[in-house]
């Protein structure tokens, strides 16, 4: 099952590299397993590397270990999809990262460049997001940037039409502003999907070079998305339970959906809603009720009611 990959392509000015990222990705997958996990015996107590060996690791794919170096080499453009499947099955790897790993060694060529930050929004999709009044519904585009909202939205996550429009993103909202962090119950575990999100992104589309400004302008402005990005994790997964404190409710349990639209992939429709009778569909019928003070409490704001 052995081959020769041939080099990639070098990348666009202020793109991320495809090359380097294959690398990484490679490595970081094989350090995080040790020969008991693949049913390999461990000889000697003291290892050069954490994880597997890339001997080892090439062994359990049924190739050379020449070859699989130069693949973590980034030299990967030709490698046949057999040889990933055996390498992404000796990684253990998930679906995810699977399709991610195919992303990085066979990129496809685009035909043409990257959606511009500002994306259209159907006129009938505003009148669905206003219509799911009890439901907070977001309309997320490609770079976790944040399209269109309705009411309920404002109420829980604050109103986004105060921000600058390139300030809507959900990385920038998670990683530089500190009130998401009492927002969510659970920041570590918000902060890890964004990243992981953002990375199969980057993986599907190495030369957009808005992504690649993104990455470094909050690698940059924050340590803790600089230790995520280096984890190259990453996830497909937009769904589960969502944990917030709200400033006027406390506590909210909403479970997240997310569905892609069917005439524009790289969007995507967010909804957040409660089980039937439980507390937090009460503290949003009462959010809903409160109108703009509860809009003004979603964005940290005191509330103008009094009564």
């Amino acid at each position: 099952m052995d081959e020769h990959p041939e080099p990639v392509l070098e990348p666009a000015v202020g793109a991320l590299d495809p090359r380097a990222e294959l690398s990484e990705f490679l490595r970081t997958r094989r350090a995080r397993l040790k020969p008991e996990d693949v049913g390999l015996r461990s000889f000697g107590r003291y290892r050069r590397v954490p994880g597997l060996r890339r001997e080892e690791l090439a062994q359990l794919a049924g190739v050379s270990v020449a070859y699989y170096t130069r693949l973590e080499q980034g030299n990967g453009q030709h490698v046949s999809a057999e040889v990933l499947d055996a390498i992404a099955h000796a990684l253990r790897l998930s679906d995810a990262e699977h399709a991610h790993l195919t992303h990085l060694a066979k990129p496809k060529r685009q035909k043409r460049k990257p959606a511009a930050r500002t994306q259209q929004v159907r006129s009938h999709l505003r009148t669905l997001l206003d219509a799911m009044d009890g439901v907070p519904a977001i309309l997320v585009g490609p770079r976790s940037d944040i399209l269109a909202w309705n009411r309920m939205t404002a109420a829980v996550f604050g109103d986004w039409a105060e921000l600058p429009e390139q300030e809507r993103n959900w990385a920038r909202l998670v990683f530089l502003r500190p009130r998401y962090r009492d927002l969510f119950v659970d920041w570590e575990h918000k902060a890890n999907d964004v990243v992981s999100q953002l990375r199969m992104y980057a993986g599907t589309h190495p030369n957009d070079r808005q992504v690649s400004a993104l990455v470094g302008e909050l690698s940059v402005k924050s340590e803790e998305f600089r230790q995520l990005w280096a984890a190259h994790d990453v996830t497909e997964k937009c769904r589960g339970v969502q944990r917030l404190h709200h400033p006027l409710v406390g506590e909210l349990d909403l479970r997240l959906e997310a569905f892609h639209l069917a005439d524009a992939h790289e969007q995507m429709l967010l909804t957040y809603h409660a089980e039937p009778g439980s507390p937090s569909a009460e503290a949003l019928r009462l959010l809903a009720s409160w109108g703009t003070d509860a809009t003004r409490a979603g964005a940290g704001m005191p509330p103008t009611h009094t009564a």
